[in-house]
This record gives C-alpha cells, structure tokens and sequence, in this order.
C-alpha cells in the first residue's frame, strides 16, 4: 500500500508541475516557471529550442505581439521509473496576437513530452519536446473595450492575463 500511495503522490507531483508551468507561462512569470525546471534543463518547440535559459528569455517577458496566452491542458500520461518519468500532456494553448494588421485570435493544438527527475522530493522537467497536432487562426480578436457579448466589463481586472493578472492578487488576499 505505502509503494501504491508514494507512486500517486508522484504522479500528482508531476501533474502539478506541468499546471504550474502552464500558469507561470501565461503570466510570464519568472518565479513560477524556473520551479519547474531543473538548471540545465533542455528544451525543443520545433520553432525554438535551447537550453533553459535561451527557453525562459523566450517567454518572460514574451514577444510584445503575443497580448495574451491561455494553456488549456488535458490528460498526462505519465510512465515512472524510480526518480525519472516521461509524461505526455495534452495541450490546446490560445494566443492573441498583433500581426501588424490588428489583433488576432490563434490556436494551436498539441503534446508536451517531457522527461522529470525527482531529486529530493521534488519532481522538475529536465526535457521538453512539443509536437503539434493543429492550429487554427480565429480571426480578428474580440474588442475588450466593448465588454462580452454587448455586456460592458464593470472593472479593468476581467480581461486580459499576461500582465497584472488579477488572480495573483485573488490568490494573495487572504494571506496578507
């Protein structure tokens, strides 16, 4: 039972780290990313790849033309080996994009591989790959300015994530 119970903690670790990231990468947060990769780390998204350092410059602060990105992920396969792991996450990620002729609305359909090492307790990346399934360009992006569906916003808060996203502040309330 404690070697089944140890096995789903890992797996829930490993879990955790890919939704961290994901969430650090949308708010191009520094901080939250670095925890997930260990130092030396690798990585390959086919159009970028590097060392982890060339990957965090790449998306912290993020290309000015890219206002907005949103990590929607699905099912991680997840195959362990004592403290390394390979894991497949499904991912659709959402970008809002100025191409020079206004904003537009893309969406890009794929999997993360990446390869985990445990060392202490703590499960990081080590190696990312991206393969892509789809993308689909939605066109003009919607207006914030008029609200969602003809409901005009009642705060500057709702829209928008990439900076001075309002559920870091949500998140923090109750602790202060």
């Amino acid at each position: 039972m404690e070697e089944i119970l140890h096995e789903l903690l890992d797996r829930e670790a490993i879990r955790s780290c890919v939704a961290r990231l994901a969430r650090g990468e949308d708010r191009r947060s520094a901080d939250v990313i670095r925890s997930c990769w260990w130092p030396g780390a690798r990585f390959d998204y086919g159009v970028h790849g590097g060392d982890f350092e060339t990957y965090l410059a790449w998306v912290v602060p993020g290309a000015e033309a890219i206002k907005d990105t949103q990590h929607l992920l699905g099912q991680t396969h997840i195959e362990l080996d004592g403290d390394v792991a390979k894991a497949e996450t499904h991912v659709f990620s959402y970008h809002r994009v100025d191409m020079g002729e206004g904003d537009r609305d893309t969406c890009i359909g794929g999997r993360y591989l990446d390869r985990f090492e445990k060392r202490g307790d703590e499960w990081r990346i080590v190696d990312r790959v991206m393969l892509y399934d789809w993308e689909q360009d939605w066109g003009a992006a919607a207006d914030w300015s008029k609200g969602v569906m003809g409901y005009p916003f009642t705060a500057e808060h709702f829209p928008g994530r990439a900076k001075g996203d309002y559920s870091e502040r949500w998140f923090a309330e109750d602790k202060a």
